[in-house]
């Protein structure tokens, strides 16, 4: 179902590469749209990849969302993996501008009334199951769904990832449904 036939449950994927391909098929087999796009020198965009270049990211997806938002597109929830899985070369500047971010203070200003959820896989070579525990306990309005024996790119587990994803968004929009009557 291409996005621009929906106008009501419309869902932004981050990073655009297997993972999410195989997540956004799932969703439009569900009905909800998709509209998938790569940060700015992530995956096939154009620009340089900038390691920690978190408001460069944020500015991206607010242009996004402001492009939908005024095409009369409700944008119901918003979904990432990682950054891309890329070889790249950190410089002194990205370095410090990702030490700089304090993540626990970022998280505190999650809106409590956003629902969020993470799904992280116990086998994450990459990024530590800690840190999906430590983001359960700061976030409001979180829930956490640990895919046992998934690794970052959940190779072996992109049904049980989708499933829960799916399942999470699909819980949401029934409860907008309802309170919105």
């Amino acid at each position: 179902m291409p996005w621009f036939q929906i106008q009501k449950a419309h869902l932004i994927l981050l990073q655009d590469y297997n993972t999410m391909t195989n997540l956004a098929a799932a969703l439009e087999i569900e009905g909800i749209s998709v509209f998938r796009f790569d940060f700015a020198g992530n995956g096939e965009s154009e620009g340089s990849f900038q390691y920690g270049n978190y408001y460069r990211e944020a500015d991206d997806l607010h242009a996004v969302i402001q492009h939908f938002s005024g095409e009369s597109h409700v944008v119901s929830a918003i979904l990432g993996h990682s950054k891309g899985g890329i070889e790249y070369r950190v410089t002194e500047e990205a370095l410090m501008d990702r030490l700089r971010t304090d993540m626990h203070e970022a998280c505190l200003k999650i809106d409590k009334e956003c629902r969020v959820l993470t799904v992280h896989g116990s086998a994450d070579e990459i990024i530590s199951v800690e840190d999906a525990l430590e983001f359960a306990k700061v976030i409001p309005n979180h829930q956490l769904h640990i895919i046992e024996g998934a690794n970052h790119g959940y190779t072996s587990h992109q049904t049980e990832l989708a499933s829960s994803i799916v399942k999470f968004i699909k819980s949401a929009l029934e409860q907008d449904k309802v309170s919105s009557k």
